[in-house]
């Protein structure tokens, strides 16, 4: 089975340290808030940005302990794995509502050392290390949605 996706007019290839920084962010506000994964996501090579169901407004404080959370995990080496499982099996581990209607019964879990795994069909590094240095460049919050742009440096 290929790892790697075939581009067409619907999407393309991601850039694969931003894209692993994307699953590390989402497991951190898992963690630290307990908000859930991103509802939107747009990740680019040069700046991304993710938006949560966020409670309330977050404060300084919030910001930048996502931020060294992330920067904690990128740095911990943690290699990324991948591992395919029926989705009779995903279902109890995964929410499945976001898989297309054509999608094969075997999915591909991705994972982040013992940090985070998810379904996904992207591009990844091999190792947290290969990411370099994540950084929170804005955010704002409307209406229970905190979005955070980010780089990577």
């Amino acid at each position: 089975m290929n790892d790697i996706p075939q581009l067409n007019e619907h999407n393309k290839e991601e850039y694969p340290p931003m894209h692993t920084t994307e699953h590390i962010v989402n497991q951190t506000m898992i963690r630290l808030f307990g908000c859930g994964r991103a509802v939107s996501a747009h990740i680019e090579k040069k700046k991304s940005k993710l938006d949560f169901r966020f409670p309330q407004p977050p404060t300084e404080a919030d910001i930048r302990q996502i931020e060294i959370c992330v920067n904690q995990v990128i740095q911990s080496r943690l290699p990324i794995t991948t591992e395919y499982i029926t989705q009779d099996e995903a279902q109890s581990r995964f929410d499945l509502r976001r898989l297309p209607d054509n999608a094969s019964d075997t999915v591909r879990v991705v994972k982040v050392g013992d940090y985070d795994e998810c379904l996904c069909i992207g591009r990844h590094v091999e190792n947290t290390s290969e990411i370099g240095t994540f950084k929170i460049i804005s955010y704002d919050f409307k209406e229970n949605i905190l979005r955070l742009r980010f780089k990577l440096l």
